[in-house]
């Protein structure tokens, strides 16, 4: 096999993957690999909720009306996010914002949309919402550490230039994200076929929220109110995504300006989370000294 018939190559690693497709066909319909690895993110997720819901003694029931909801919740909020910074094409093409296989779904949009669900639906159920939220919070970590492959297989979702040890060369004809100046500037030919070489986003993200499962698995027992894991999830992940945003070609920006959401969004989560998490241990060690 020819370096040219490479998808994708990890130059600095000797790491090379052989061409392959973003999608399969049954019956004539095309179900693409992304699809797969959200749901199989969404799944595990909601199978790990469950088992954590049973041993802390919560009812299970509810977390299956949770799943049920919050998904349906989580999708339209990932795509009116998404539509949100996006304003100016989806004015001028409203019938565009309904053709969410085109791809176009924001992941703060689905958990602000999900997390909102689920404030209503503990709310009618009077149970309690940051018990469930701790339940949920690891398992979505590691969902989304599954469904970044997602944007692996589109190749997409990928940083600036880099010639760092994971730096990743996808053929330029792949490409489905953003290739600014400075990405084409550094344009590799191998064998007559021409390559970008990025930062791999997706698995700078995909590792992050692996580790922080597996962290908030350690530490949980050490948990001493509810929303602690929460605030664990936030300020972890928003930490991740400061970093990551700064790195990617196709952020999105708030209206006129080339301020990056996401990035301001995982910010105000770090701070928010770090203060919450101080405030409350000395309020607690306080409390202990009366």
């Amino acid at each position: 096999m020819t370096e040219s018939s490479y998808a994708i190559i990890f130059p600095h690693l000797g790491i090379s993957i052989p061409d392959f497709s973003n999608s399969f066909s049954i019956f004539g319909i095309d179900i693409a690999y992304y699809g797969v690895l959200i749901a199989a993110g969404i799944l595990l997720a909601i199978l790990l909720s469950l088992r954590r819901a049973k041993q802390t003694g919560q009812n299970v029931n509810d977390y299956y009306d949770l799943a049920i909801i919050g998904i349906i919740s989580a999708i339209i909020g990932a795509r009116l996010y998404y539509v949100l910074f996006n304003l100016d094409y989806y004015l001028e093409y409203p019938v565009e914002i309904l053709h969410i296989r085109n791809g176009g779904l924001a992941i703060y949009g689905g958990i602000i949309g999900g997390f909102l669900a689920g404030f209503i639906t503990c709310r009618v159920k009077k149970i309690r919402y940051l018990q469930v939220l701790d339940t949920v919070a690891p398992a979505i970590a590691l969902g989304q550490a599954i469904g970044r492959w997602g944007n692996f297989i589109n190749r997409e979702a990928f940083g600036d230039y880099t010639d760092s040890l994971l730096a990743m060369q996808i053929r330029l004809s792949d490409a489905a994200g953003v290739i600014n100046d400075n990405i084409r500037e550094h344009i590799v030919t191998v064998n007559g076929t021409d390559y970008i070489q990025v930062h791999p986003a997706f698995l700078y993200e995909s590792i992050w929220c692996l580790l922080l499962f597996i962290l908030i698995l350690i530490f949980r027992r050490y948990q001493q109110y509810d929303g602690e894991v929460l605030l664990w999830y936030l300020g972890g992940y928003g930490l991740e995504r400061v970093f990551t945003e700064g790195l990617r070609t196709d952020s999105l920006y708030i209206w006129n300006t080339s301020i990056a959401v996401s990035q301001v969004i995982s910010g105000i989560l770090v701070l928010i989370s770090a203060f919450l998490l101080i405030w409350n241990r000395i309020r607690m060690i306080r409390m202990k000294q009366v």
